[in-house]
């Protein structure tokens, strides 16, 4: 089938699914930023009652993980699948907590969260990042605008936790010559920056995969290339003087 028959089946199938209200389109697909390899990156927003289980037994070849297995939060698991020879992720959103955590960021109000595969975790607003760029195939969900007060917190969160990430890289590791470890510190301290830039733009943010670039920020790359045991003092500073850009 073509994209857009293999979209709507996809839709369909997953819109069945007990306690299933909106299903969306998201990741690069959604944004039109993707290539020809690009995943199919969908979401089921549900209200309670959904169930793994059910998406498990339509027998789709793959992995369905169950609510929380990612660690809970508000990225609350999802499936990797393989349908009509396409590799699909479906991810499970609820409602309840997508609804308090777009209020909360009109508000200003966030938190963080660790993520696997995502150097400086998550803000809590990603679900409602994810309102305000997904593609809506089934059912209705609000799109919201970046909230004003959300540029005034989010940027200072983020800063302030690279600030935290480069001084504890100086003071723990860098006078031990602990290459490895100030190399993580820099990875870190930069994804945290670039959250602050793109925060303070107002640009929603998804993932972590063109975040540096977005905040032109890939200058620390030289830096953590040139990375010796007997200058890792210097290159924190470089850093720093990066972020400040």
């Amino acid at each position: 089938m073509n994209d857009e028959t293999f979209l709507g089946h996809v839709a369909d199938e997953l819109a069945a699914l007990p306690g299933v209200r909106s299903v969306t389109l998201g990741g690069s697909r959604a944004q039109g930023t993707h290539t020809p390899d690009s995943d199919w990156d969908f979401a089921v927003y549900y209200r309670r009652d959904f169930q793994p289980a059910d998406l498990r037994a339509i027998g789709r070849e793959g992995r369905v993980c169950e609510l929380g297995e990612w660690g809970g939060g508000v990225f609350n698991g999802g499936a990797w699948l393989t349908i009509d020879g396409r590799h699909a992720d479906v991810h499970y959103r609820d409602l309840d907590t997508v609804e308090h955590e777009l209020a909360e960021a009109r508000q200003g109000r966030f938190h963080w969260e660790p993520l696997m595969f995502h150097l400086a975790g998550i803000p809590s607003y990603l679900v409602v990042a994810e309102l305000a760029l997904n593609q809506v195939l089934r059912g209705s969900l609000p799109r919201p605008d970046y909230p004003e007060k959300l540029k005034e917190t989010a940027p200072e969160m983020w800063r302030g936790r690279a600030s935290l990430t480069l001084g504890y890289a100086r003071t723990a590791f860098a006078g031990k010559g602990q290459v490895t470890e100030v190399a993580g510190a820099l990875a870190i301290a930069a994804a945290e920056t670039a959250h602050a830039v793109l925060a303070a733009r107002g640009e929603w943010v998804t993932n972590e995969k063109r975040l540096l670039k977005r905040a032109g920020l890939r200058g620390i790359d030289p830096i953590i290339a040139g990375l010796a045991p007997e200058s890792l003092g210097q290159a924190i500073t470089a850093a720093e003087e990066l972020f400040r850009t």
